[in-house]
């Protein structure tokens, strides 16, 4: 039986797979209802919701602007207030068990593993890894290396996931009682009905790892993307029904903020992850009484030590960790440490040059999606009111462009400002203000003054991505030791941005942090623990009712 059922496994995966080589020959995608290259004011694309099972529409659309040209070029349908009963009752058909657990259901671990691996396959395929990278440069312009950057991780992360692995992510452990027929069984157990909010500046990766972490450990997500870029999860919600995920397994949702909030009070998932803004970060912590897990922003912090070596790389590394994506990474480098060997070198000239070279017409540098250029530049000039400030470079709007004025464009900016002003508490909180744009701060540092560098950081809120530029390990020591920082690179090639698949990524320091892309971070995120104590006897030989206690 079991030979036979794995023969019909196998020929059913090899009949799909040859179905769509059968649709490549005709150059389409069987799960699109876009083309990236043709969304245009002319031929708007339209994004609708899922919920039940069903795509549906809604009784009013949300009109999105090109960041490029300032053309209405994407329609949602997004659900007002009075359209969320639908999505209210589908989280409460979900039971706090979840759709499968290890007592449950546990087929479905093996179905989730196949849905994964039919899903890296697909994005495997050149065609369907640049639709995506492309879709995505639509709506999130960065350059193409970045938007396929983006794709690669979620396809590396899918082939993480195949096969057996999804029912390994629910392992359990057993531990000895205290008599014969006694064992005490650990097991990861799902929440239910949950909910994902994912950002806008990782409309691929951030969401489908968060969700299909979900799905895995037995939950059923209802999912919510930024408007502004949610065409690119509505395609691939598309796709992995082609690869077998029941359409019911998942809702999508498009709304303002405020409807998904009264969503999320009436729906009352047992847990919801959110990816965003540190404020409403704290709103929807409160609102939800905790049933919350976050990654929130970050003001991520690198530190050049004492041991000058490869200057050009160093220098290279520090413009891709500043201004990739225009700085729109939740793990930019948003301040500089440098040792003031490192200011004796040419790595500020060698920066400067490197920010040169970046231009709108390949996406170097873009569109910034939640900060105003009259923003960034006020803030710019505030920290050059502070005494022994200094533009290095930039501080420009971006010239000849018809990126409209609701989105920011500048040139990538970075400004000093000595470390002692920096520390001052009338300074402090301005100079530590994310700017979610191509910005940054750089200060120095002596070797006497790490005490005040380290006192810099413990005084920061937000603790997600970090860099210690250094191959002297006493110095690595000694910062890592009194940092905290969730996810730290440390040495020569150390970086601030980078979520693969391969580690975890997320902040420490909050009990409420999320990770994501590991088995530890989907199991810490979107699981909880149960223990099952079994104690089926014998009863002692010649047992009798002992005095009460």
């Amino acid at each position: 039986m079991y030979r036979v059922a794995a023969y019909r496994q196998l020929k059913n995966r090899v009949s799909w797979i040859s179905s769509f080589n059968f649709t490549r020959s005709n150059h389409t995608l069987p799960f699109a209802t876009v083309k990236a290259e043709e969304i245009s004011g002319s031929q708007p694309a339209e994004v609708h919701n899922l919920v039940q099972g069903k795509w549906t529409g809604s009784s009013s659309w949300n009109t999105i602007l090109d960041p490029l040209n300032g053309q209405p070029f994407i329609k949602v349908a997004e659900v007002d207030e009075s359209e969320l009963q639908p999505f209210v009752e589908s989280l409460s058909r979900c039971p706090k068990h979840g759709l499968h657990n290890p007592f449950k259901a546990p087929e479905r671990y093996l179905m989730l593993g196949d849905v994964s691996t039919k899903a890296a396959h697909m994005l495997g395929l050149p065609e369907v890894s640049d639709f995506f990278a492309k879709l995505i440069q639509r709506v999130s312009p960065k350059s193409y290396q970045q938007a396929h950057g983006e794709v690669f991780v979620t396809q590396k992360f899918l082939e993480n996931f195949c096969g057996d692995q999804v029912r390994f992510l629910a392992r359990s452990f057993a531990v000895p009682g205290n008599h014969l027929g006694q064992q005490s069984h650990g097991f990861r157990w799902p929440y239910g009905p949950v909910a994902v909010i994912a950002p806008f500046n990782f409309p691929l990766e951030i969401p489908v790892l968060q969700m299909m972490g979900a799905l895995y450990m037995g939950n059923k997500p209802v999912l919510k993307v930024d408007s502004k870029v949610c065409v690119v999860m509505e395609q691939f919600l598309r796709l992995l029904h082609d690869c077998g995920l029941p359409a019911d397994n998942v809702d999508f949702i498009n709304s303002d903020g405020k409807t998904m909030n009264k969503l999320l009070i009436e729906g009352k998932p047992r847990m919801t992850l959110f990816t965003g803004s540190s404020r409403v970060a704290e709103k929807l912590a409160d609102d939800l009484s905790g049933r919350v897990k976050l990654e929130d922003a970050g003001f991520d912090w690198k530190i050049l030590g004492p041991d000058v070596h490869e200057v050009d790389y160093v220098a290279w590394v520090c413009d891709q960790d500043a201004y990739a994506c225009s700085g729109q990474k939740c793990s930019a480098q948003s301040i500089l440490f440098m040792h003031e060997n490192w200011g004796r070198s040419s790595l500020l000239d060698k920066m400067t040059e490197l920010s040169a070279r970046r231009k709108l017409d390949d996406l170097t540098i873009g569109p910034v999606l939640t900060v105003t250029t009259e923003a960034m530049l006020d803030h710019a000039k505030k920290l050059l009111q502070i005494p022994g400030s200094r533009l290095l470079f930039g501080g420009e709007a971006l010239q000849n462009h018809s990126i409209p004025a609701i989105y920011g464009a500048i040139k990538p900016t970075a400004i000093f400002i000595p470390l002692e002003e920096i520390l001052k508490e009338q300074h402090y909180h301005l100079v530590t203000k994310e700017i979610f744009g191509p910005f940054q701060v750089v200060t120095e540092y002596k070797d006497n003054q790490l005490p005040l560098v380290l006192n810099a950081l413990e005084k920061m809120h937000a603790h997600l991505t970090a860099a210690v530029v250094s191959n002297d390990i006493l110095f690595l020591q000694e910062v890592i030791g009194n940092s905290v920082n969730g996810t730290t690179y440390a040495g020569l090639r150390a970086r601030t941005t980078g979520a693969p698949q391969n580690h975890w990524f997320g902040p420490a320091g909050d009990p409420r942090g999320a990770g994501i892309g590991t088995p530890e971070a989907i199991k810490l995120v979107w699981s909880c623990h149960r223990e099952v104590i079994y104690d089926v006897g014998p009863v002692p030989l010649g047992w009798k009712t002992p005095a009460s206690t």
